[in-house]
């Protein structure tokens, strides 16, 4: 197996352990806030989705591709747009968000495996939690969405596992 199969399976496998976190359940328990957080599990899901299409975005096109239908980049520039992105809204349902989700991974994987070069960098969009003037290969976002989705996965369980007892990772 090469780099790329490698780095498209361990962010599978992360994937895999968050979308276990809301099995069999209800709309209304996967938008249930279960501890003093604002997270609930189909945000966690609506979340990682959004982050990830960002990313995928950055590669191919630098920060502005970065930019998405609210304007948004990569932080909270309306703390109200930033914290919605983490909660469901009305319409939003489970089974939603997960098609959505699955859309998003297929094309970042299908862009990790079919990349030039993933060396192919850019500088990255100006924030206080990045390095002025750092620049990020293709191959680093990869690195960033696993770890992004791996945290994730840790925060949907403990969620999970305030709402019914169920646990993805134990």
């Amino acid at each position: 197996m090469g780099e790329r199969e490698e780095l498209v399976e361990t962010l599978d496998r992360h994937r895999e352990l968050l979308r276990r976190t809301v099995r069999d359940l209800t709309d209304e328990q996967a938008a249930e806030r279960t501890t003093v957080s604002e997270l609930c599990l189909g945000g966690l899901i609506k979340h990682v989705a959004a982050v990830e299409a960002r990313w995928a975005r950055f590669i191919t096109g630098g920060a502005e591709a970065m930019r998405g239908r609210d304007g948004d980049r990569h932080g909270p520039g309306d703390p109200d747009a930033w914290a919605a992105q983490f909660r469901m809204a009305e319409g939003d349902t489970l089974a939603g968000l997960l098609a959505e989700y699955e859309r998003v991974a297929r094309g970042t994987d299908e862009l990790v495996r079919t990349l030039p070069d993933l060396d192919l960098g850019h500088p990255l969009p100006p924030a206080p939690w990045f390095t002025p003037g750092a620049a990020w290969s293709a191959r680093r976002v990869v690195l960033h969405l696993i770890a992004e989705t791996a945290q994730h996965a840790g925060h949907a369980d403990i969620i999970r596992e305030s709402l019914d007892g169920a646990k993805s990772m134990g």
